[in-house]
C-alpha cells in the first residue's frame, strides 16, 4: 500500500516555500492557483482542489484545482455538509478515506471528472474559528493519509486561509476603487460631449465589472424607450450572444423590463426560468441566465429606459450592489439626456456646415462654366447642374439611411447612375451603366467629390463615347490597393481621338480629384477599344475628420 514520501524536514522546507510565495501574491485568483499548485507539490498528490464559501454561507464553490476539469471552475458547487469536502466544513475538522468512493459522504462532481481518483483528504479553511472554505487533496493510487500528512495539510490550510483573507481584502479594495473610478468616469461622461452609443457601451461594461459576483455577471443590457414611448428597444449589451441581441422590442408594461419601465421601481428575480413574468424563458435557458436585477433609468421622475444585469447563477444581490446599480442607472439617465442634447446640436451644426460646403461646390462648378456661357446650350447647362445637385442629394440620402458619418460610395453611385441613365435616355439607346467592385466607405466630403467626379465622367461617356452607335456599356469599378483607393470609369465606345482635349467637364473632374481628394487622374485607351479613366486617391481619405463639439472631436454619431 503506497504511503507518503513526505518527511517533516521536507514539509517544513515546503511550508516555508509556500509562505514566501504567498507573501508575494496579491489578488485572489493568483493566490488560489498558487496554493493549489504548491500543495500538490508538497503533499505529493495528484490533485489539490480549493472551494470557497459563497457570501450566503450555504454553498462551497470550486475556485482552483490542479487535477479536475478547469471548465468546472466557478461553476461546480457543494452545499455545506455535502460530499466529504462539505462534510469537513460542517464538522470544522478534516475528513479522509483511502477508498473515497466508498465513504458514506462521498459525492461525485460530474463535470469535474474526478472518477479516476481513489483517496481523498479534505480540510476546512479557517480564520480563527470562522470557516471560509475548504481544500482537498486526492491521489490516483490508494493511500492511507497519515497523521503527519493531516497535520501538514492543516498547516497549509492555516497559511492558505490567511493568504486568501488578504487576497479577498485586496480584491474588495480593488473592486471598490474600480467602482469609484467607474462612477467618476460616468460622472465625467455626463458633463462631456460624448455620443449616445459610446455612452451606453461604456455603462454596460462598467456595470458588468462592478456588479460581478463570485460566478461573474453574465450580461448587462440597456433598453431605451422609443420615440413613441410605447416600446423598449435594446441599445447595448456587453458579452451578449447574437440570439440575445436580436430580441424584439419590449412593449411598455410587458414582462419584467416593461414593468420596471412602467412602475419606475426596480425588480429582482432570483430565478428567471421559473418566473412567469419573464417574456423570454427560452432565451434565459439558452443563455444560462438565472437571476436578474432590473432598475429604471429615470430623469426627473420620467423613465427613459431600463438597465438589466443578469447572472449565470442564483444571486442574491446585496444592498450595496443594488445601491450601486441604482446610482449607475441615475448617472446613465443623465448622460443619455446630455448626449441627446449635445448630439442634436452637433448634428444641426454639422449639417449646416456640409450644406454650405456643397452649395459652394455647386457655385464653383457654375463659375467654371461662366467663361463659355455665350457658347453653351442653356438646356444642357441646366441638365448638367441638375445632375450635380442630384449627386450631392444622393450622398446625403445615403448618409441619412446608413449613418451620419460614412457614405457607401458604391451604393451612392448605383443610385446616381440610375438617375443619369433615366435622364439621358441611355435605356432607349441601349447603353447600360454598371457599378462594380468593393464597398468604399468615405466621409461625406470625400464621397461628394468622388460621386461628382464619376457623375461628370459618366455623363461625358454618354455624350461622346457612343456617337453614331445605338448600344454600349459604361462600367464604374471601385477597388482598394495597399496605398490607394481606385475608381475606374470605362466605356466600350469609340475611344479617345488623337486630338484629345480636356473640355470643361474634365476640368471639373480634375479639380475635384486633385484639390478635394488629393488624388491623381489618368486617361487610358485599352487595346480592345473604348476609354478608361482612372482615379487614384490616398487611403487617408477614408479617415473621418471628426465633428468638433465644445472643442472635443468625435468621429462617429450613433
Amino acid at each position: 500500500m503506497p504511503t507518503s514520501t513526505t518527511t517533516r524536514p521536507q514539509a517544513v522546507t515546503a511550508l516555508r516555500e509556500i509562505a514566501r510565495a504567498l507573501s508575494a501574491a496579491w489578488d485572489l485568483d493568483t493566490t488560489l492557483d498558487l496554493i493549489a499548485r504548491k500543495t500538490t507539490e508538497v503533499m505529493h498528490v495528484d490533485s489539490c482542489t480549493i472551494y470557497l464559501l459563497d457570501p450566503d454561507g450555504r454553498q462551497l464553490r470550486l475556485r482552483a484545482t490542479t487535477g479536475l476539469a478547469r471548465r468546472a471552475l466557478g461553476r461546480a458547487t457543494l452545499a455545506v455538509g455535502e460530499g466529504m469536502t462539505g462534510y469537513a466544513v460542517q464538522l470544522n475538522a478534516p475528513v479522509h478515506a483511502a477508498n473515497a468512493q466508498q465513504h458514506p459522504r462521498f459525492k461525485r462532481v460530474e463535470e469535474a471528472r474526478e472518477m479516476e481518483f481513489q483517496s481523498l483528504l479534505a480540510m476546512p479553511l479557517r480564520i480563527d474559528k470562522r470557516v471560509i472554505g475548504a481544500m482537498n487533496v486526492q491521489t490516483l493510487a490508494r493511500r492511507e493519509f497519515s497523521g503527519d500528512e493531516i497535520d501538514i495539510l492543516s498547516l497549509i490550510g492555516e497559511l492558505a486561509a490567511g493568504a486568501l483573507a488578504k487576497a479577498q481584502l485586496y480584491d474588495d479594495q480593488t473592486r471598490q476603487i474600480a467602482e469609484l473610478q467607474a462612477l467618476a468616469e460616468l460622472s465625467e461622461v455626463v458633463t462631456s460631449p460624448q455620443y449616445l452609443g459610446d455612452i451606453l457601451d461604456v455603462v454596460t461594461e462598467m456595470a458588468a465589472q462592478t456588479m460581478s459576483t463570485g460566478g461573474g455577471t453574465a450580461v448587462c443590457a440597456i433598453f431605451l424607450l422609443n420615440e413613441t414611448g410605447e416600446q423598449l428597444e435594446l441599445h447595448s449589451a456587453k458579452q451578449a450572444s447574437p440570439f440575445y441581441r436580436e430580441q424584439p422590442p419590449v412593449p411598455m408594461g410587458a414582462g419584467i423590463t416593461g414593468q420596471v419601465a412602467k412602475s419606475g421601481q426596480p425588480i429582482y428575480v432570483p430565478d428567471l426560468q421559473a418566473d412567469g413574468r419573464y417574456l423570454r424563458p427560452d432565451m434565459a435557458a439558452a443563455e444560462g441566465f438565472i437571476s436578474l436585477l432590473s432598475v429604471p433609468l429615470s430623469v426627473r421622475d420620467r423613465v427613459i429606459g431600463v438597465l438589466n444585469c443578469y447572472s449565470y447563477e442564483q444571486t442574491d444581490f446585496s444592498n450595496k450592489q443594488r445601491a450601486l446599480l441604482a446610482t449607475l442607472a441615475n448617472q446613465t439617465a443623465l448622460a443619455i439626456e446630455n448626449a441627446r442634447l449635445v448630439t442634436n446640436a452637433a448634428v444641426v451644426r454639422e449639417m449646416h456646415h456640409r450644406i454650405k460646403n456643397n452649395l459652394q461646390t455647386v457655385a464653383m462648378l457654375m463659375q467654371l462654366q461662366l467663361p463659355d456661357a455665350e457658347h453653351l446650350d442653356t438646356r444642357q447647362v441646366l441638365l448638367t447642374n441638375i445632375h450635380r445637385v442630384q449627386s450631392i442629394a444622393t450622398v446625403h440620402e445615403v448618409l441619412s439611411e446608413q449613418g451620419f458619418t460614412l457614405v457607401d460610395v458604391a451604393d451612392a453611385l448605383r443610385r446616381i447612375t440610375r438617375m443619369t441613365a433615366d435622364m439621358s435616355g441611355a435605356a432607349e439607346r441601349q447603353i447600360t451603366l454598371t457599378v462594380l467592385g468593393e464597398q468604399l466607405l468615405l466621409p461625406s466630403k470625400a464621397a461628394t467629390a468622388v460621386t461628382l467626379a464619376v457623375n461628370e465622367l459618366v455623363q461625358n461617356a454618354l455624350e461622346h463615347a457612343f456617337v453614331g452607335r445605338r448600344q454600349g456599356h459604361v462600367t464604374v469599378s471601385l477597388g482598394r490597393g495597399p496605398d490607394d483607393l481606385i475608381v475606374l470609369v470605362r466605356d466600350d465606345g469609340v475611344g479617345m481621338s488623337t486630338e484629345f482635349e480636356r473640355h470643361l467637364g474634365l476640368e471639373i473632374v480634375e479639380t475635384l480629384v486633385v484639390e478635394d481628394l488629393n488624388g491623381r487622374i489618368r486617361y487610358n485607351q485599352p487595346g480592345d477599344g473604348g476609354t478608361e479613366v482612372s482615379i487614384r486617391m490616398p487611403r487617408a481619405v477614408e479617415r473621418v475628420s471628426g465633428i468638433k463639439v465644445s472643442g472635443v472631436e468625435v468621429s462617429s454619431l450613433k
